[in-house]
């Protein structure tokens, strides 16, 4: 149970009423819009080639190791001009402030650890309705949890102005592909790489917590992962999410050998280059009682 989360009782995660959210709906309505016109009127390699190299560097440095890593699990150390760097990247990749991801995440892993929560904290609504849900709604419970962010990151400068501006964090990169090579690039590097971002994000949420591999069960969860093997090298790791339910404050998501972990990988290479230390295994981790290994691993 995080540290950040405290509630009267588990019914806190499961009374409450799913609502339409202008902003976030008519953000990715409108990078949808641009990705569209990228790909009808502006189609050109050299589009194509920086969408695949910018949202490569946005998921593996900034989604997967500043945001989730260690901005939410603090799963290693850096240099805080490092952090800042990662955390930042992570903003680009078009979900939101930092601040709000870190809530969102606290909530919803909070949740899933209680007997019983929403079907729109476990994704349980069926494929179409989470797309909805989770794409252009929000969830207001009831009586929400308490969620405390520590003071180093809740009244930190810069995440707090990241916070408030992180849609137009895409600006400046916006007018730099605007003027490197016209609207075609602003399509291919600002547009499709959100859209890809928001709609993966939320692709591998839904289907990481209902179908796929598992190794581990955890005992009273309302909610086990999944590990999604094929899309290891897409994901930067995260996919391996029945691994990261077991042991979630571990740097490693790919645990067993064949488990691709980019994520991983990044973080022995910067380790090496002296800039990340304390790389938490799961052997590192306080014991958990409440969980079960699965031998063989069941698949459904």
């Amino acid at each position: 149970m995080s540290a950040r989360v405290s509630a009267p009782h588990a019914a806190s995660v499961l009374a409450g009423t799913v609502r339409y959210a202008p902003l976030p709906s008519l953000w990715l309505a409108a990078m949808l819009a641009g990705t569209v016109l990228g790909a009808t009127l502006a189609f050109s390699w050299g589009g194509l080639a920086l969408f695949i190299i910018s949202t490569a560097i946005v998921l593996l440095f900034g989604h997967s190791l500043g945001s989730h890593r260690k901005l939410i699990h603090d799963s290693f150390h850096c240099p805080r001009w490092l952090e800042y760097v990662l955390v930042y990247l992570g903003v680009l990749v078009g979900l939101s402030g930092p601040l709000g991801l870190l809530r969102q995440h606290e909530l919803r892993d909070y949740a899933q650890r209680q007997p019983d929560c929403h079907r729109f904290l476990r994704h349980g609504g069926g494929f179409w309705r989470d797309a909805w849900w989770q794409l252009h709604c929000r969830l207001d419970l009831n009586q929400p949890p308490h969620i405390a962010i520590e003071p180093r990151i809740a009244h930190d400068r810069f995440y707090r102005f990241l916070e408030a501006t992180w849609m137009l964090q895409q600006l400046p990169w916006a007018l730099l592909f605007y003027a490197w090579g016209g609207w075609g690039l602003v399509c291919w590097g600002v547009c499709a790489r959100v859209t890809a971002g928001v709609l993966g994000h939320w692709l591998i949420g839904y289907f990481a917590h209902n179908h796929g591999q598992r190794h581990y069960h955890v005992d009273g969860a309302a909610v086990q992962g999944h590990n999604i093997r094929l899309t290891s090298l897409l994901t930067m790791g995260e996919c391996w999410h029945n691994n990261h339910h077991a042991y979630p404050g571990s740097a490693r998501l790919g645990l067993r050998p064949g488990e691709w972990d980019p994520g991983w990988w990044a973080l022995l290479l910067l380790r090496r280059l002296g800039l990340v230390s304390r790389l938490r295994l799961p052997v590192d981790l306080a014991p958990r009682p409440e969980l079960r290994a699965r031998l063989p691993a069941d698949s459904y």
